[in-house]
């Protein structure tokens, strides 16, 4: 009677033990669980992209799960989140095609983290879909950029976040002209807001322009204010604001270079203050094409991070607060092919470098101190053709 005692007892502890051994190797105990979301372009040989792809990123150390189809949809390239908080549940907007024209769709979150379609809307007279759309800070407004055309389109958001309708379509005109093929025309690229969120902003990289409006609320419309100045030929595709507010990184995608800005708030004025490369012109001369493709400012505005297609990789500067200017410290591969995008997690700590096409999501450590980048073996992970990655939060699991 007494062994069989002991024999229990021992087994409790066993149980016991093992329990708590789970509890402190189990690499999600006490993580929080990002939702990281894929759009992807359908096109190539392979033709798998099917839509867009979710999966969970642990904040803990970075893992990241299996992506799964969390919606069918053609070719849904670049995405947006709405950052309204008083919005019944988490909505993102894709560029994509239904019933053979191109749309805005609003999307709703469901909560296993798959997507409905709560409803779409043409983006009008336009041979071609758009290669970028953001969501303004009130969640009021959608801004989309169409490449092809040269057009920027405005739709009204309702308090659900589905569009009302789309209110705007403006045409830009002229090219520089500098680069032959690339700039004889009008190129929206990209379009974005202030802190502030009075003015917007659209890279046009047949331009060489950054165009400036302000915007109108209460017709859901977009006033022509002003234009940046950008290096001649070196073709403007996207831009970010410094947390600060008073300085703005803009891209060129042609020349290679990040540009920064110095931004007046009260004016919704830019002035170009130093334009540095993202890759050393020796890099480039090795290379048969190479152009760049996407900038991200750090959280805390120490860091900023713009990708290298063709010499697939991300570089990495270092913002001086003192002298307001970037200084390129890493250059480091993506251990993928053709990053198009790359983003940040919320807090900061993770880069996701999407390689379009090697159908991969490469994670990376950001060291909090100097910003340099350090790939985390065996976290990548598969994804059909990803050429964008946006995130939205969840609860602590």
């Amino acid at each position: 009677m007494k062994l069989c005692t002991h024999l229990s007892m021992m087994t409790v502890f066993r149980t016991t033990l093992t329990m708590m051994v789970a509890i402190l190797v189990c690499p999600t105990a006490n993580a929080q669980l990002l939702d990281a979301w894929f759009g992807t372009n359908g096109g190539g040989p392979d033709g798998l992209a099917k839509g867009i792809y979710h999966a969970t990123l642990r904040s803990n150390d970075g893992g990241l799960a299996t992506p799964r189809l969390a919606i069918e949809l053609d070719e849904p390239g670049f995405l947006a989140v709405n950052p309204n908080p008083e919005l019944p549940h988490s909505v993102i907007y894709a560029t994509t095609k239904i019933d053979g024209r191109h749309v805005i769709a609003a999307l709703g979150v469901n909560e296993d983290r798959t997507l409905s379609l709560i409803n779409s809307v043409p983006i009008g007279d336009v041979a071609d879909g758009a290669c970028h759309v953001a969501v303004d800070a009130s969640g009021k407004i959608a801004v989309s950029s169409q490449y092809g055309s040269g057009t920027v389109a405005v739709f009204s958001l309702a308090d659900d976040g589905s569009i009302t309708s789309r209110t705007q379509l403006i045409r830009h005109t002229g090219g520089s002209k500098v680069v032959n093929g690339r700039q004889n025309s009008p190129h929206a690229h990209y379009c974005g807001f202030d802190e502030g969120n009075r003015f917007a902003f659209v890279c046009d990289l047949g331009l060489d322009r950054v165009k400036i409006y302000k915007i109108d609320f209460d017709q859901r419309a977009l006033v022509e204010h002003g234009e940046a100045v950008c290096e001649p030929g070196g073709g403007p595709r996207h831009m970010k604001f410094h947390p600060g507010g008073k300085h703005a990184f803009v891209l060129n995608e042609l020349a290679m270079s990040l540009s920064v800005f110095d931004y007046n708030a009260q004016a919704g004025s830019m002035e170009l203050k130093q334009t540095v490369k993202t890759i050393p012109d020796s890099a480039r001369a090795q290379e048969v094409f190479n152009s760049a493709s996407e900038v991200v400012v750090h959280p805390g505005g120490k860091f900023v991070f713009s990708a290298n297609r063709g010499n697939d990789t991300i570089s990495v500067f270092r913002f001086d607060d003192s002298n307001e200017t970037l200084d390129r410290i890493q250059i480091e591969p993506v251990r993928g092919s053709w990053p198009r995008n790359f983003n940040l997690s919320p807090d900061g700590n993770w880069l996701v470098a999407a390689g379009r096409d090697s159908n991969t999501a490469a994670i990376f450590r950001v060291d909090q101190t100097t910003g340099r980048l350090t790939f985390q073996r065996g976290s990548s992970q598969y994804v059909p053709r990803p050429i964008c990655v946006v995130f939205t939060d969840r609860q602590s699991q």
